[in-house]
Parts: C-alpha cells; sequence; structure tokens
C-alpha cells in the first residue's frame, strides 16, 4: 500500500526539545562514537525538515489559514535556531583531526558543502535570518491576496494566465493592464519589503565578514565549484548567442501578425494561431500523464502513480492559495509533493512536467545516505525538471488539444529560448543590487530599465506605465525570496536542451541517462553532475553556440 499524504503527520519542535535533540547527537560526540552520532544527526535533521517543509506547504496552500500562519511563524523563528545547532555540530565534526575518517564516513562532497556551511552562520544573525523569513512571506501574503478584474471575472494573480495568453490582442491587453495596476498600487510597499530584505541580507554578510551579500549569497546556495566570474561569462554568452535568436523571433512574430510593434501584452502569445492548450481539466491531465509517463519507460510510471494514489499533489488554483509551483518534500519518509496552480493554459503541462522531474529525482536519490544528498544543489536540480520538460515530447500529444502537438513542441522550444535572456537579467539585476545595497527604490527601478534594454532590447511596454518605469521585476519572487536562485535556470536550461539534442536521435537512451543521472542526486556538485551526464557544462565557451544553432535549425524546418 503506498504511503498516503493525508497521513503523515511530524512532531512540531521547540526550541528545548531541539536543544535536547540535538545535545545528544553532541554527548555521543562526546563519548567517541562518531558512527552513531552521525546518524542520529542525520535523523535529527529529517524530521526538523519534514515538519518545515510541511509547514511551509500547508502555508502555501491556504496563505488566509490563522493556524497556517502561526506555524510558519514558528518554523521561521526556529529554522535560524536548528541552523545554530547545526552548524556547531558541522564545526565540531570538521575539527577532528581524522578528517580522512570523516570523508570516508560521509563523503568528501559533503565535506565541502559543511566546509561552505559553517561559512554562511553565526548566532550574531539569528534575528536577521528571522527577518528575512518574515519579510519573504510578506511578499508571498501579498501577491496571495491579490484580487483583480477582467472580462468581468474576478481572479488572484495566477487566474490571470489564461487571459494573457487570450488570441484576442485586446485580452491580453486589458490582463497586463490589471496585473500592473496591481503591482503599481502596491509599489510603494512592494520597494519596502525589498529594501529591508537588501539591508538584512547585507546586514548579516558584514557581519560575517564579507563586503557585499554576494559571496554570501552563493555560499548560502552552496555552489562551491564555480563563482560570480563563471556566471559573468555565462550572461555575456546569452547576451551574445541567444539575444539575436529571440529578438529575430520575436521580430518575425510582429511581421506575421502584421503588427506596427510587438508589445509586451503580445510576447506571450508564441503560436499565431493561438497557444495550444492542454487537453482538458485537471482530473483529464493527470489520467493522461499517467499513460505517458508508463510510455517513457523505465519506474517512472510506477513512481508517478504512487504520488497520484499517496495524495501527493495538489495543482487546482483556487482562493487564497499562493501563486506559483514547486516541488518540496519530506526527507524522513522519502515521499515528495508538487505544489502548482492549473489555469487552462499551456503553462500547466510546462510547470506540471517540471516539477515532476525534481520530484522523480527525488525519489530515485531518496536511499542516498545522508540529508546532504538528497537534492543537489539548486542549479543540477534544474537540470532534471527542465530535461524532464523536453524527454515528454515525443508524449506530448496526450496532453495538449488533438493535432497540436506540434505546435506545442514548437512554442516550448521559443518559450525556453526567450527565457534565457530573462534568466540572466534577473541574475544580473540581483549583483548590482548586492553590489550597491544603499540604491534607492528609484535607482533600482532604473537599474532594471537599463538591463532590460541589453537582455531584452525588444522589450514594449506601451501604455503599462509601472513595468515601463522599471517594475517588472516586483513580480519575480525568487528577487525576494530566494537570491542568487534564479541564474540556475538557465544553466540548467544549458543542460536541458542538450538532453532535448540527445533525444532526438535516442529517446531510450537519454531517458536511461537521465535516470542514472537523477538517481545520482547530490552526490556530486553541479559541474560533477554534468560531467556524470555526459553534458558539456554551460561555462564552456560555445555551449550555447551549438545549441542555439540547432534550435534554429529546428523552428525555421517547422
Amino acid at each position: 500500500m503506498s504511503i498516503q499524504f493525508a497521513d503523515l503527520t511530524f512532531s512540531t519542535p521547540s526550541a528545548e526539545s531541539l536543544d535536547a535533540a540535538f545535545g545528544a547527537v553532541s554527548a555521543l560526540l562526546d563519548e567517541g562514537d562518531r558512527a552513531q552520532a552521525l546518524a542520529r544527526f542525520d535523523a535529527e535533521r529529517r524530521a526538523y525538515d519534514s515538519w518545515a517543509s510541511m509547514v511551509a506547504l500547508r502555508f502555501s496552500q491556504d496563505t488566509t489559514s490563522q493556524q497556517a500562519r502561526t506555524d510558519r511563524d514558528l518554523a521561521d523563528r526556529l529554522t535560524p535556531h536548528v541552523t545554530e545547532l547545526e552548524v556547531a555540530i558541522k564545526r565540531r565534526l570538521l575539527d577532528d583531526p581524522d578528517r580522512t575518517g570523516l570523508a570516508t564516513a560521509i563523503g568528501t562532497h559533503t565535506v565541502r558543502l559543511w566546509e561552505t556551511d559553517i561559512t554562511t552562520f553565526d548566532p550574531r544573525i539569528r534575528e536577521a535570518l528571522e527577518e528575512e523569513a518574515r519579510l519573504g512571506a510578506d511578499y508571498t501574503a501579498l501577491l496571495a491576496a491579490a484580487r483583480v478584474t477582467v472580462q468581468g471575472q474576478t481572479v488572484n494573480l495566477s487566474g490571470l494566465a489564461p487571459f494573457a495568453e487570450h488570441p484576442d490582442r485586446a485580452v491580453r491587453h486589458e490582463a497586463e493592464k490589471t496585473r500592473w495596476d496591481f503591482f503599481a498600487a502596491n509599489g510603494p510597499e512592494l520597494d519596502r519589503i525589498y529594501d529591508q530584505l537588501v539591508q538584512v541580507r547585507h546586514g548579516m554578510a558584514r557581519t560575517l565578514g564579507y563586503d557585499s551579500y554576494t559571496p554570501l549569497g552563493y555560499r548560502r546556495m552552496r555552489r562551491v565549484d564555480y563563482g560570480p566570474e563563471e556566471v559573468a561569462r555565462f550572461r555575456d554568452d546569452v547576451l551574445t548567442h541567444v539575444v539575436p535568436l529571440v529578438s529575430a523571433i520575436m521580430e518575425n512574430r510582429r511581421l506575421t501578425m502584421n503588427w506596427d510593434r510587438l508589445h509586451f501584452w503580445d510576447e506571450s502569445l508564441i503560436d499565431p494561431l493561438g497557444n495550444p492548450k492542454p487537453a482538458g481539466d485537471h482530473d483529464l491531465l493527470l489520467e493522461r500523464a499517467q499513460t505517458m509517463f508508463d510510455r517513457m519507460g523505465g519506474d517512472l510510471g510506477m513512481f508517478y502513480r504512487q504520488m497520484v494514489e499517496g495524495g501527493f499533489l495538489d495543482l487546482r488554483n483556487r482562493e487564497g492559495k499562493a501563486g506559483g509551483g514547486f516541488c518540496t518534500a519530506f526527507p524522513s519518509m522519502g515521499m515528495p509533493f508538487i505544489f502548482a496552480n492549473f489555469n487552462g493554459t499551456q503553462h500547466d503541462i510546462t510547470v506540471f512536467t517540471h516539477e515532476m522531474g525534481h520530484a522523480y529525482q527525488n525519489w530515485k536519490s531518496r536511499d542516498l545516505p545522508g540529508i546532504d544528498l538528497l537534492w543537489p544543489t539548486m542549479d543540477a536540480a534544474e537540470i532534471h525538471s527542465m530535461a524532464l520538460e523536453f524527454l515528454t515530447w515525443p508524449q506530448i500529444d496526450l496532453m495538449v488539444e488533438d493535432g497540436l502537438a506540434d505546435r506545442f513542441r514548437r512554442m516550448h522550444l521559443i518559450g525556453s529560448l526567450s527565457f534565457l535572456p530573462y534568466g540572466v537579467c534577473v541574475d544580473h539585476f540581483q549583483h548590482e543590487v548586492y553590489a550597491n545595497p544603499d540604491m534607492t527604490a528609484a535607482e533600482r527601478h532604473e537599474t532594471w530599465q537599463r538591463l532590460e534594454k541589453l537582455y531584452l532590447p525588444w522589450r514594449d511596454y506601451g501604455d503599462l506605465s509601472w513595468p515601463a518605469g522599471g517594475g517588472r521585476w516586483q513580480a519575480q519572487g525568487h528577487i525576494y525570496r530566494s537570491p542568487f536562485y534564479y541564474i540556475d535556470y538557465t544553466l540548467a536550461l544549458c543542460c536541458a536542451m542538450q538532453f532535448w539534442l540527445h533525444s532526438r536521435a535516442d529517446q531510450t537512451g537519454a531517458m536511461a541517462i537521465y535516470a542514472d543521472l537523477c538517481a545520482l542526486g547530490g552526490s556530486q556538485p553541479f559541474t560533477g553532475l554534468v560531467d556524470a551526464a555526459g553534458l558539456i557544462s554551460p561555462f564552456k565557451p560555445g555551449t550555447l553556440a551549438d545549441i542555439v544553432q540547432e534550435a534554429d535549425r529546428f523552428l525555421h524546418t517547422r
């Protein structure tokens, strides 16, 4: 019988219970029993992470629930305390003269991760971490509470998606106008929240001895194999190889539609005939997905069946639910959970297959020793999610409107290419913000404007005054809640598109390599996992050029 999500319960911790739990680990180390101490340390971390994941999920499922908010506030207070306890034990283990024995017990990569972790925390920043979490939650709640009206219907921000992709240009414009009217009305509050986040993070960095937040941000992302210099070169490669192709794609769309100008509200209509929509509603898509994953071979279909039967999916959009989509997991029991907001557009398919990639990886690596290995760093994790989007192409006819699979594939490829410039723009913006933490709100908006013109030169906001004035970035939650995360999507997409190239010649072989990569979990850093899968690093000159050339050829033959 499969595990049932409804049956999951995790004990609510307290500062006292956590002190006792991690104190027991220290006691075992005092006794010289490192093996048992490591086992207990891993078990306690899994228990806390499982509870914290459930709390975050419940809040996302209903941001209006007072109980969910209370539990989230408790997690926000306890997590810095847990981090302090964990770092103290990691320091003690790393200080052991028998470093070779420790590496044998937990692996050299885990040792390297811990060496990074201990540089990101000190008891002096505990209150700052709590404040950072509170501000991030305030941003989430503010956007989740949005109610906007379009075409006589009142919807949340996620519910705007069908109107933003509507074939009628006037409807698309109305949808974007109502969206950005909300952001304009809440602009001062969004600026305040972000300014406080920047100041809190900069303060933490200075307390820990860094000149700015950037090196601390990279360490918090556990990037042990590359730094800002490599990322900057990658951004330049996107600017050189991808921006010209996307500019040509946008110009071709303008000419095809006989528009005098291509506006921002036209960009989401990738297919001039209308973006292909899902084959049906929530229930039909879940049923069709089972057939799709079964046909793809291996154990993917079996895993998906367990998720459905166990209730580990929440995909319907509803009032009070946070926007976006994500995959979370409960490491003490080894089953992931997918959260999304279906809205009747092609995004339902891409978000679903994306999050399924995360979930499958986590499930495949569930038996790896040590909690640090269950997930790779975010850059590598996004390879699994984005690669599965492409690997489902041969079966995607099951998920889209009849006869529109080819149009969906073309749209997905164009959407992926178009994302790369935006993704590096988000990253470049954050590097400039944290290098200049005393920017005013107006200066941040000006910075976004300048970078947007560099990476997205085709963008024309027309009469949408708020994004035209540099406010587009405020709709990107990662900038608020997960600093420096966003480049991970672009690095991973460069790898995922290599899976696409491989699958066109050998779908079965590509799936086998993909499954093996998922099973490696987080046992290696990003570049190590890329090598293990036989992929070319995004940091190697020419990698994007080859992908863009093949993508351009594909688009011109269809």
